[in-house]
């Protein structure tokens, strides 16, 4: 296998509030909900880096495509890292994603390895790191 991993698909529980919340609140790129035709259908595509997408589509809907059982949240599964290129930069990304409705799970502080981290979730209790890792830093 080739590593072409091309979406990231999370279960939320409502569309319309996790839209708002990266689109409005975040500011991530997206022309919103699309689907609506099919059902179990409705979508949002979220634009991130190289032609990787972040595809939000509800619980009940993502576990029928599937074909598996919906069960509970369970944030501790994984984590989206978002790493920025500075400490200061990782404090902004934190005090917007709260402003916009996140809750801080833990402050921004240096890590053990030697960067800057920390955590919030989404409405929907996904995990997210807010990371500077020096020796990970993005292309813009």
């Amino acid at each position: 296998m080739k590593p072409r991993i091309a979406v990231l698909t999370i279960g939320v529980d409502d569309l319309e509030t996790s839209l708002r919340f990266y689109r409005d609140g975040l500011g991530l790129p997206t022309e919103g909900i699309i689907g609506t035709e099919f059902e179990h259908g409705a979508v949002v595509f979220i634009d991130l880096q190289s032609g990787l997408k972040l595809a939000l589509f509800e619980r009940d809907n993502l576990a029928h495509d599937a074909g598996v059982a919906k069960i509970g949240r369970s944030p501790s599964e994984f984590t989206i890292g978002h790493n920025v290129r500075s400490e200061r930069e990782v404090d902004e990304v934190m005090r917007q994603a709260i402003a916009a409705g996140a809750r801080e799970i833990k402050p921004a502080q240096k890590t053990f390895w030697g960067g800057y981290a920390g955590y919030f979730q989404d409405p929907d209790d996904h995990l997210w790191e807010i990371i500077y890792n020096p020796a990970f830093l993005p292309e813009d």
